[in-house]
């Protein structure tokens, strides 16, 4: 990517307060790898995306007159075969400015194309915002990655697998680190085997018949290790479509590999409850998610 470019696609590092609208980054300036041009158009209903065949991140600065430098890649979830741009990505986003956080929400493909591409996806963006810090007036060390559902597996396989060839394209930019620095996980799937396996998710991903190294792989609490980011889980025990077995079986990998973690059950909430009010305690979530940032030190303001 050459440098004159950049004044184009890093304009929304501004503050909301400078900026007009976000921001749309191009995820692949270059070209986006395995195309596949006879998909047809991407399409946009609800407050939800499907058929994504050029990934962007949108851009949302901080609405604050402090902006703290921390930068969150957020992946809205779906099942691998939508968007829900609006709830889990717009509305996430516009909280995160409030606390000084600047937001990247990431449109990544999906069943279309299928298992590495949403991991390319993932960490291109952990590298492109790390290589780009300075000009979206982030800090390269303090870069996370949060999603719910279909996109907590996302994000969870971003925190699992950043080093894997997989995740790599053969690009310059494959360089640059794609390690987040911490996890927020809303509801994830996390495994793609077993009782708690959200059957959906993986045959979208991995399609109908996955042989057993893929779910293996891709059932990243098996992918735990050491080097794995610090974390928060957010699940609830009324979840009946994404079992809470999944936030517990990550958490207790992220225990075992002695990684930093912290776990928030709720007794009540459906899946994909986003930022509902009306849930009772698990309404609450973004105030325990806040406390667990300030905690880490990532809405500290800039030195």
């Amino acid at each position: 990517m050459k440098r004159p470019a950049l004044a184009l696609l890093f304009a929304a590092a501004l503050p909301l307060a400078q900026a007009a609208a976000p921001d749309v980054m191009p995820l692949w300036p270059e070209g986006v790898p395995g195309a596949r041009p006879g998909l047809g158009p991407e399409r946009n209903e609800d407050g939800r995306t499907s058929n994504v065949s050029v990934p962007t991140l949108t851009v949302y600065g901080p609405a604050v007159d402090r902006p703290n430098g921390t930068a969150v890649i957020i992946c809205p979830g779906g099942g691998y075969v939508r968007l829900s741009t609006q709830r889990e990505g717009e509305q996430y986003a516009a909280w995160l400015s409030t606390l000084g956080v600047t937001s990247f929400v990431l449109k990544y493909r999906m069943a279309e194309f299928g298992h590495p591409a949403p991991l390319q996806d993932v960490l291109r963006a952990v590298r492109m915002v790390r290589r780009h810090a300075a000009e979206l007036h982030v800090r390269a060390d303090r870069i996370g990655v949060m999603g719910s559902s279909a996109g907590g597996h996302l994000a969870a396989s971003a925190g699992t697998l950043f080093d894997h060839p997989l995740g790599r394209t053969g690009a310059e930019l494959d360089a640059v680190s794609a390690r987040p620095d911490f996890l927020m996980l809303l509801y994830p799937v996390i495994t793609m085997d077993g009782p708690a396996v959200h059957a959906g998710s993986r045959k979208a991903l991995l399609g109908a018949r996955p042989d057993a190294a893929t779910v293996k792989l891709m059932s990243v609490e098996q992918q735990v290790t050491a080097r794995t980011p610090p974390t928060l889980l957010v699940h609830t025990q009324e979840d009946a479509t994404v079992p809470v077995e999944n936030s517990i079986l990550f958490y207790q990998a992220l225990t075992r590999a002695r990684v930093p973690a912290e776990m928030v059950l709720f007794e009540h909430g459906s899946h994909g409850m986003g930022m509902r009010a009306g849930l009772g305690t698990a309404s609450n979530w973004p105030r325990r998610a806040e406390e667990w940032l300030k905690d880490k030190g990532l809405l500290d303001p800039v030195k």
